[in-house]
Parts: structure tokens; C-alpha cells; sequence
């Protein structure tokens, strides 16, 4: 059966027909949907152009990702709040990733199966993912397969990650909120979390909240964040009983209002930088070989200006000038290096783009201040000496940002 559809599919991606397969997704066609999102995992041919039509349809939902440790009732949980979001009328995808089978490669245990009660709903569609060996949570083609569904009319994507560890934190990347759940026993593990994942959630939830123990890990968990963090930094602590549905109201709300700080700190950080001279420096292209890439662009008449190795960053760069900015080739010197993660998890292409702006230091604080997430924890000095810090990608509408130093600095 599959292979018949998967040539139905490619011929719909191929050869201008990405328009009639997006029709076909943005008609709400269900079985469109399953078959996209299965030639865009498999990374089939056609798959990148399908995405890039998914892309440019516009149409954007809000992405939550539920992470946690094994055991967490993770999966309860998301099947609560894909029915608290049905309840408001809205359109519902689940992502829920799971280890892969030793033997078919496939997901595991196939969240599919302990999500039930959807049946009959056009209104929702759960998918599960192998995640293949990759560590951080998630598996290959995550972020591609929310395009998909978001193009396909999905308002909210409901992204479960795999049981995940203290440095497991890929899903940040992708979703908009990320909410991180815990259940009381976890012990000295809520400590080595701390400097991972427990730094990355916008909303904690302490499941399984009628267990004894829960009240105490609430507080120690309000505890450890109010640590160096002011008032309006704290982040929210829910507490739920997934199996009854209790606590998922105040969660979601947790999560709606997190959602819309951040659209209001992105309004706010593109404000601070047109007040500042806002003008394109570069664009960031991650690459597997600088030597390889800059083929194509000598052939449109651009050179190479300078070739540099930062080693604190374990990345080779060349830079390309066009007119008043220029484009930056990003070659990993590390396989562990940011470049050399990124390039493994999503090939290569375009990693950042850099803004300048007069007086960074200033723009850093004020956007500290605003609220907007930052990638950085200070203002670094770069390839060239120019000085620099990143804005995480939640806040800018799912691109990393580097903003840099103009003027003499």
C-alpha cells in the first residue's frame, strides 16, 4: 500500500504540482495529510520542495512541546489538553515521539494506541515518530512535519518528546512553549535537571498531582527557580491529575498567556531595533564544507574576503560580501560544536541572521530587561572582533537573530 501512495505523492511534489498537494492540505484532506507527513519524514523526493510550499502558505499555529522524564504521564497529559483545545473549537495535531523499534526502525510503542477517544474527529490527528537513535528528544524532521500540519489548518500542535534526560533539549527549538512535566519520587533527579532541561521550560507541571510528595515538589521546584530570578522572570508551577483532566485549565491558560508574552516581546524587540538603526550585517550559512559551497558563489561573481577560525566556537568561517552586508559560510571544526549539531539535525542552510545595531550592550540589557529569551548570557567577541549576542528563536518567530555591535565596538 505504501509504496503505490508514495508515487501518487511525489508526482503531486514534483513538477509544479506542490500547489495541488498544498490545495489538497489546506482542504483539510486527512488522508493528504498522513502522506505528506510521511514523505517529509522519510525525507523522500519532494520533500524539501513540499515543505518550502507548506512554508509559504502562511499559516502558523502555536506549537507546545510536553517533555519530561520516562514515567511522567506525558502522554496522558497531552491527550487531556488535545481535548481541552477541541473543546474551544480549535484544530488539534499530536506529534508524540517515541524510541524506535530494533527491528522495524518504527515508533516503539506508538503513542497512537494510549491516545484514544479521538476516533471519528477530523479535528485531530495524532501522529507518532520513531526517534531513530537521536538524542535531545525528538526525532529527524519534527520541525517540518509542524510545517506540514500547520499548512494542513492545525492551530495547535501538541509536540511529545521521548523520556528525556538532564541535556535533552532539542524541543526548544521547535516549540513556541515548553512545558516541562514532573511527578513527585523524582528525588535527587529534579536536582541533575536542574542545569538542562529544568532551564528551559516556560511552564512546569507537577503531574500525578494527588500523590503524596506533590505538594513538596511543587515547592522545591519554586524553590530552585527563585534562585537569582526576580518575580516577573518566575516561571509557572501547575499542578494536575492527567488521568482526570484535573489542573489541565490552568495549564493551558499557563501556557496561552507564556505564548503571548513572547508575541508581545517580539513586538517590543523589533521596536528597540529600528529605534537603534536597525541594518542587515549578514547572513549565517551552515555548511559541510566552506570549500565546497563557495563554488556556487564564485560562479554569481562574489569572492571570498576573509577566511577565519573561531576556536571558542569551533567553526571556520568565510565571509562573502554583497554590497553593504554579506554572507557568512559556517563550517563546523567539531562534531559537538552548535554548527556541527545543527548541520546533523537539519543539513545544511541558513542558521542565523545578524542585525546591526549602534551600542549592543545597551540593545543586550534592554532586551534582557523586556523579557525577550536570549541565546546568549553575554555579549561575546566574534570572527572579525566584531561583538555579538544571539535572540533566541522564540522571540523572533522561529529564527535565530545575532545582533551585533556597530560603529567602532
Amino acid at each position: 500500500m505504501r509504496c503505490g501512495w508514495g508515487r501518487d505523492i511525489i508526482a503531486d511534489v514534483n513538477g509544479n504540482t506542490s500547489e495541488r498537494m498544498l490545495a489538497r492540505l489546506r482542504a483539510g484532506e486527512t488522508r493528504a495529510l498522513a502522506r505528506a507527513i510521511s514523505l517529509v519524514e522519510d525525507g523522500g523526493a519532494g520533500s524539501a520542495e513540499l515543505v518550502a510550499a507548506c512554508r509559504l502558505s502562511g499559516r502558523r499555529g502555536l506549537r507546545i512541546g510536553v517533555t519530561g522524564p520516562p514515567g511522567a504521564g506525558k502522554s496522558t497529559l497531552v491527550d487531556q489538553m488535545a481535548r481541552w483545545v477541541r473543546g474551544q473549537g480549535q484544530t488539534v495535531g499530536v506529534i508524540a515521539v517515541d524510541p524506535s523499534s530494533p527491528y522495524t526502525g518504527g515508533a516503539l510503542l506508538g503513542d497512537r494506541i494510549r491516545m484514544q477517544g479521538f476516533e471519528g474527529d477530523a479535528g485531530v490527528y495524532i501522529r507518532s515518530m520513531a526517534s531513530r537513535g537521536r538524542m535531545g528528544g525528538l526525532a529527524r524532521g519534527v520541525e517540518e512535519v509542524c510545517t506540514v500540519m500547520e499548512a494542513a489548518g492545525r492551530q495547535t500542535i501538541l509536540i511529545e518528546t521521548v523520556g528525556v534526560g538532564q541535556d535533552e533539549v532539542d524541543v526548544v527549538a521547535v516549540a513556541d512553549v515548553t512545558v516541562l512535566v514532573l511527578v513527585p519520587g523524582m528525588g535527587d533527579e529534579v536536582q541533575s535537571m536542574k542545569a538542562g532541561v529544568m532551564e528551559v521550560a516556560d511552564v512546569f507541571v507537577v503531574n500525578k498531582g494527588d500523590r503524596e510528595g506533590a505538594e513538596r515538589l511543587e515547592a522545591e521546584v519554586r524553590a530552585m527557580q527563585g534562585l537569582g530570578a526576580s518575580e516577573a522572570d518566575s516561571v509557572p508551577v501547575v499542578r494536575t491529575v492527567a488521568t482526570t483532566g484535573e489542573g489541565v485549565g490552568e495549564l493551558m491558560g499557563s501556557v496561552l498567556e507564556v505564548a503571548a508574552r513572547e508575541q508581545k516581546g517580539v513586538g517590543r524587540e523589533l521596536r528597540g531595533l529600528a529605534e537603534a538603526g536597525l541594518r542587515l550585517d549578514h547572513l549565517g550559512v551552515a555548511v559541510r564544507s566552506i570549500a565546497a559551497a563557495r563554488g556556487f558563489y564564485e560562479l554569481l561573481g562574489m569572492s571570498v574576503g576573509a577566511e577565519e577560525t573561531v576556536e571558542h566556537e569551533q567553526v571556520r568561517t568565510a565571509m562573502l560580501p554583497l554590497g553593504e552586508s554579506r554572507i557568512e559560510l559556517l563550517e563546523a571544526t567539531a562534531e559537538d560544536s552548535v554548527i556541527g549539531r545543527f548541520v546533523a539535525k537539519r543539513g545544511e542552510g541558513l542558521h542565523h541572521i545578524a542585525v546591526k545595531v549602534d551600542g549592543v550592550d545597551a540593545m543586550f540589557e534592554r532586551l534582557k530587561g523586556e523579557g525577550v529569551r536570549l541565546a546568549s548570557d553575554a555579549v561575546r567577541v566574534g570572527a572579525g572582533g566584531h561583538r555579538y549576542f544571539f535572540v533566541h528563536p522564540a522571540s523572533t518567530g522561529g529564527v535565530l537573530v545575532e545582533i551585533v555591535g556597530g560603529g567602532s565596538e
